[in-house]
């Protein structure tokens, strides 16, 4: 049954999550601590949301924990959940057994010393695309990006700025990213139209990227970058998850092809015996706890919002700014944009915009491919650009790290230099008034009636003019 009634009070637990989260990630910032936002688990401060949650509205306990489990047990939420933990298992499997390294060395042989700065970008976008991970491309990339950058000469800034573009690059497009995860599955949307759609809006901005760093990022002096030996084989793995996934395969069973193809190579190579695959895919299930516990309280949380009726107050509220389809989707770009300044984590801005996004999305008519790949731009834009995001702290810990003339480094030195986010964010925008991405869009209209409830789809009809501006 649809809930009616607005309270602004209902999303109390969303801002006691932000305060706590943001305000923890604050002092331990003033305490001096590097990855001061880190510090207190995500989970935590969402667990004392639910709480709140809990202890909000009326009706028994009872009554409130089916209302959780409900929103926990929702189909979209599960799925989510199931795809999380193969997706980790896939990316441990396949660093386990040596995929990481060969994919590196691959790339950093195939690129000429005299573009290194652009070729670590492109290295670092597919190495992001294929593993999921920004984090992973970062780790395993800015300690060979820094000593290419002192010994020919370049910019180390510009030079770390394109190892972290180039992953946040991959963490927007790959198939297996928790971003990409969670931005189609809360939208209902399959990977690949949302892949479509993302390509068409990455791809300019990471051209004019590479422009940029081909007249700005050359070495003054050609550097040799020593053994780069690597076993092609074992990049096979993550070329068919791409591959796969591209093709249209259903998401599972690609993970679950990736995570033995994986495992076979690294036993037939010698990198791993049985007892170190199984190991492996277990190690990558623990490796997705936070997010996985993360969102299935959010999950349950937003359906107790829900129920008391803080969405249609969001709703109720945004009618009042968003006149149509193009300032719906400015809206849904800025909702998720203000989520990942708060929490500082991409995953988790998706997660707590994405059932606000998707209300938005059906009452003004802005196809869900869109606004899946709106969210996912736009929690990369800025998860790329703020200073205290994990991204360019750990970038700035491992170059001062691996830095051999002693130089220390600022993730606020980065900033500036991170052309590729500012760039995707000047792309996104632009697309919202230029749909030039919208090709998938225009040929494949999204069936709403097939999408909506019925007595969505009646209260559709009833406001046709939701959807009128341009």
């Amino acid at each position: 049954m649809k809930e009616t009634k607005k309270s602004g009070a209902a999303l109390l637990p969303f801002l006691v999550f932000i305060v706590i989260y943001l305000g923890a990630g604050l002092i331990y910032q003033a305490m001096g601590e590097k990855m001061a936002f880190y510090m207190f688990p995500s989970v935590t401060a969402m667990f004392f949301a639910v709480l709140v949650a809990f202890c909000m509205g009326k009706g028994s306990i009872n009554e409130k924990f089916v209302t959780f489990a409900e929103g926990a047990a929702n189909v979209d939420v599960l799925t989510m959940l199931v795809i999380y933990i193969l997706a980790g298992a896939f990316a441990n499997v396949a660093g386990t057994m040596g995929a990481k390294d060969a994919t590196v060395n691959l790339g950093l042989s195939l690129v000429p010393p005299s573009l290194l700065a652009a070729g670590l970008f492109v290295i670092a976008a597919f190495f992001g695309t294929a593993t999921g991970s920004s984090m992973g491309t970062i780790s395993a990339l800015v300690p060979i990006a820094i000593g290419v950058a002192e010994k020919g000469s370049l910019s180390t800034t510009v030079v770390i700025a394109a190892v972290v573009g180039g992953g946040m690059f991959g963490d927007n497009l790959s198939m297996i990213s928790d971003t990409t995860i969670a931005a189609t599955r809360s939208q209902r949307v399959e990977m690949r139209d949302k892949f479509r759609v993302n390509f068409l809006i990455a791809l300019p901005a990471a051209i004019i990227t590479l422009v940029l760093l081909l007249a700005f990022g050359r070495p003054e002096t050609a550097t040799p970058l020593g053994d780069l030996s690597f076993s092609i084989i074992k990049v096979l793995p993550y070329v068919t998850v791409l591959v796969l996934a591209l093709c249209g395969m259903n998401v599972f069973l690609v993970l679950v092809i990736g995570i033995f193809l994986a495992g076979i190579i690294g036993m037939l190579t010698g990198s791993m015996n049985i007892a170190g695959f199984a190991q492996a895919i277990y190690d990558g299930f623990c490796g997705m706890n936070e997010v996985f516990f993360l969102t299935l309280f959010c999950g349950g949380m937003s359906r107790l919002i829900a129920r008391n009726g803080g969405i249609n107050w969001i709703m109720d509220k945004l009618r009042g700014i968003m006149k149509g389809n193009r300032s719906a989707q400015i809206g849904i770009s800025a909702l998720v944009s203000a989520c990942d300044c708060a929490t500082a984590n991409n995953t988790v801005a998706i997660i707590v915009a994405g059932d606000m996004a998707r209300e938005v999305s059906h009452t003004y008519r802005v196809d869900p491919r869109r606004t899946a790949s709106l969210l996912d731009v736009f929690s990369c834009v800025f998860q790329g650009i703020i200073p205290y995001g994990a991204q360019l702290v750990v970038a700035a810990s491992l170059a001062t790290q691996a830095s051999t003339t002693g130089q220390t480094f600022s993730a606020v030195t980065f900033v500036g230099s991170m052309w590729y986010c500012w760039l995707l964010a000047v792309m996104g925008i632009l697309s919202v008034f230029v749909p030039f991405a919208d090709s998938v869009i225009r040929k494949n209209p999204w069936n709403w009636e097939y999408d909506c409830p019925e007595s969505e789809v009646a209260a559709k009809k009833a406001q046709p003019a939701a959807g009128a501006e341009a």
